[in-house]
């Protein structure tokens, strides 16, 4: 502590003594020892504060980092959908289209190509026994 040994300590206390007085160095030690415990006290509370504000710094960066996780997921996910929902608009265009086209056919009196979709196929199937009979 402060290199300060045992026969260094032990000088100090002896020159205290006579120069303070037997009388009053009980009393200034105590003030002194009160003092002390002061300073710990307050260290002891700053090093608290410090330590609480650490942890809600810490705190907050995690919860920002899981809500920008938690943003890109839904972005993704939200991506995702709509590139189906697309996939199945422009499915939906084709068979509709087709559709249309096998419709054109039949009522031209054609029939329809054979490598129509099978929704054609089966709507046209009953119209072609009813031309057959």
């Amino acid at each position: 502590m402060f290199g300060v040994g045992g026969p260094e300590l032990l000088i100090i206390c002896v020159v205290a003594l006579i120069v303070i007085g037997p009388k009053k160095l009980p009393e200034l030690l105590r003030s002194l020892g009160k003092g002390v415990a002061e300073f710990k006290r307050v260290g002891n509370d700053v090093k608290s504060t410090l330590d609480e504000e650490v942890s809600k710094a810490e705190t907050e960066a995690r919860k920002r980092e899981v809500d920008e996780e938690l943003a890109r997921r839904r972005t993704e996910k939200a991506n995702q959908e709509a590139d189906a929902a697309e996939a199945a608009a422009e499915n939906a265009k084709i068979a509709a289209a087709s559709a249309k086209a096998d419709l054109e056919k039949v009522q031209s009196g054609s029939e329809p190509e054979a490598g129509s979709t099978p929704e054609s196929a089966e709507q046209s199937a009953p119209e072609t026994a009813k031309n057959k009979a």
